[in-house]
Formats: structure tokens, C-alpha cells, sequence
């Protein structure tokens, strides 16, 4: 059964559409990520989804009950602010057990749901503990409990991550997934940060402008981009104007016989080649592409060249056997790896 279905949902501020007529669905236990650049309705879409925001049309169902019109505290979604929200002025225990205070559970039955909380957020033994008294990691950790106190139908997360230092923030991605796993819980969680979503997520959802742009498994997403966004927007491309004549792809002065495993989108005429850095070859001058080597990184794990062909800038992604000597200056030749070239409208 689908958890989540969503159909032509719509959200205006006047005279600006924050959502266009947005449907999906959303199987149960999936871990979603909405993905997009700031103002592209993510949020918005999960302000809707969990009532705090009143649709302008559409509809919203859980397990097939329409939700469109059932108060926020009705819904049964755990929700994660961007900002954490927690209280001051409540301990750990009191914090994540408020939402089920606010429904009237008994103390006892309060402190049961606290502690099994607390074992499964890894902070045992820390309910008395005041929220001033923790680390950003940890409150992020009560904040998620708190999210999960009352076992929601959907748990909903806004950039709840968005804060953290890279090292902790890396960190708690595996700690989310791994919790979410551990629950089978329907989970959404709103971010601009595209690895982060491709490290936690079954699904992504790329949304641009109120519309969404292409949906699906991250490496689906990655390896064959629906359009020209959202292959710049996941990862980092080599998008590269071209033209689709006769089985092959003419770009940068050469003629490239398209291959097995190549995504070619349009059938003749001007397009778009996308090309992951990672697939772009170097060799020594005297190929189809020539190219001057304009700048060169050593990250360790891998190195960066900044390659130029005529104006136009190509990123390469070597691995450290594959590196050479290569200097900024040198001439070098550069192809595509057959198969993995995608191209897009």
C-alpha cells in the first residue's frame, strides 16, 4: 500500500506559486529527501504535508484516508524543525516526551517512551540532563526522539541537519538512515545539500520552482538526469552544448559514435551532453579533443584537473593511479567514457 499519495497539490502567497500542481507518492518505509535550491517549495511541501501550511488545492492521503483537511496534532507526523525547537526550560526526558503530554499519556507510560528513546538516539541515562547541557550533535539527537515519541504515521525533518559542523553532520546522515531503518518508519526529510541526500536517501525528489522536476533512486537521479537542472543540480556535471546527427553526438569540434549504455534523450538536433567529471579521460595530445590544463588539485583519495577547450571549461576526476605527471600548462587530449555519456534537452 502507498503511505503517501499526493495529488495536484497547489500552494499560493499571493500572486507567487510556492507549489504547482505537485503529485507523488510515496511508498511506506521509504526514506525520502526533498531536494532542491532555496525557493524551489520544499519546505513548503513539508509544511503542507504535516497541516501547518493550508493547501490553495489538491490532495493529501495517508494509507488512503484523506489528510487535506485534518488538524496539524490530528495527522499523526513527527515533525523535526530546522531550528530544533526544543525547551529550555524542560529536561531531555521532558522534551521528548512532550508530545505525548500534550495527549494526555499518564507519567508513567511518559518515562517508558523517554528511556526507549534515549537507548535508540544512543544518549542512555540522559533524560535529567537540561537542554543547555548538550552538544549540537545531541540536541539533534533529543530533537529526533521528540520527533519519534509519538510513533508517526510519517516523520517529517526540515534541514535538520543544516547546522552541524561537516565531520558531525556526516555523522548524524548514517545515524538518521540507521534509525530510520531500525523503525521502518515513512520518513521525509527537506535538504539543499545534494550529498546528503544521496547518502540517505531511497528516493529523491529534485524540485525547482514548485514543480518537481524528476523523482527517483539517487543513482537513477545521478546516472541519468531527466534535464538540464537537475544534472547540474545533483553532483557536479560537464554540461556541454551538442548536437545529435545521424547516431552520433558532434561536440567540441569532434564526432562521437553513440555507444551502448549511453542515455541519449533527443533523437536529432541541439541538446545538452552531461558528463560526470569521473568520466572524462585525459591522455597525451594528439586525440579528438585537445585541451589545455588550466588547474590541478591533489585531494588525496583523488585528483581535480580544470581542463579548457576553446572557451569552454571541462572538470575531470582522476583516481590517484590514473594521475600521471600531469602539470597546469600541459597539452593533454580528453574523451568521454563510451556508456556514460548522458544527453539531455
Amino acid at each position: 500500500m502507498t503511505n503517501l499519495r499526493i495529488e495536484s497539490l497547489s500552494k499560493t502567497f499571493g500572486t507567487f506559486t510556492a507549489l504547482d500542481e505537485v503529485s507523488l507518492e510515496i511508498p511506506t518505509g521509504k526514506f525520502v529527501c526533498l531536494l532542491g535550491p532555496s525557493g524551489c517549495g520544499k519546505t513548503t511541501l513539508l509544511r503542507v504535508i504535516a497541516g501547518l501550511e493550508t493547501p490553495s488545492g489538491g490532495h493529501i492521503f495517508v494509507n488512503g484516508e484523506e489528510q487535506t483537511k485534518v488538524p496539524t496534532h490530528k495527522r499523526g507526523m513527527g515533525m523535526v524543525f530546522q531550528s530544533l525547537a526544543l525547551f529550555p526550560h524542560l529536561d531531555v526526558a521532558g522534551n521528548i516526551s512532550y508530545p505525548l503530554a500534550i495527549r494526555g499519556a499518564d507519567r508513567a507510560e511518559r518515562e517508558r517512551r523517554a528511556e526507549e528513546l534515549l537507548e535508540l538516539v544512543r544518549l542512555p541515562g540522559m533524560g535529567a540532563r537540561r537542554i543547555d547541557q548538550l552538544s549540537g550533535g545531541q540536541r539533534q539527537r533529543v530533537a529526533i526522539a521528540r520527533g519519534l515519541a509519538i510513533d508517526p504515521k510519517v516523520f517529517l525533518l526540515d534541514e535538520p541537519l543544516s547546522a552541524l559542523d561537516a565531520g558531525l553532520r556526516e555523522h548524524m546522515q548514517i545515524e538518521l538512515r540507521q534509525i530510520q531503518q531500525s523503525l521502518g518508519v515513512t520518513t521525509i526529510v527537506v535538504t539543499h545539500d545534494q550529498k546528503e541526500a544521496l547518502t540517505m536517501a531511497d528516493l529523491v525528489i529534485v524540485m525547482k520552482d514548485g514543480v518537481i522536476q524528476q523523482a527517483g533512486a539517487p543513482m537513477e537521479i545521478y546516472r541519468n538526469p531527466a534535464n538540464p537542472f537537475v544534472a547540474g543540480f545533483i553532483g557536479t556535471t560537464n554540461l556541454l552544448q551538442c548536437e545529435i546527427r545521424d547516431g552520433a553526438i558532434e561536440v567540441l569540434g569532434a564526432r562521437l559514435p553513440v555507444a551502448e549504455g549511453d542515455r541519449i534523450g533527443v533523437a536529432q538536433g541541439r541538446a545538452q551532453l552531461s558528463v560526470r567529471p569521473e568520466h572524462v579521460a585525459i591522455g597525451p595530445p594528439g586525440g579528438e579533443i585537445e585541451a589545455e590544463i588550466i588547474f590541478l588539485r591533489d585531494l588525496g583519495e583523488s585528483r581535480h584537473l580544470l581542463l579548457q577547450v576553446g572557451g569552454q571549461e571541462i572538470n575531470a576526476q582522476l583516481s590517484p593511479e590514473m594521475h600521471g605527471a600531469y602539470r597546469p600548462g600541459e597539452r593533454v587530449s580528453l574523451s568521454f567514457r563510451p556508456g556514460e555519456r548522458v544527453v539531455v534537452a
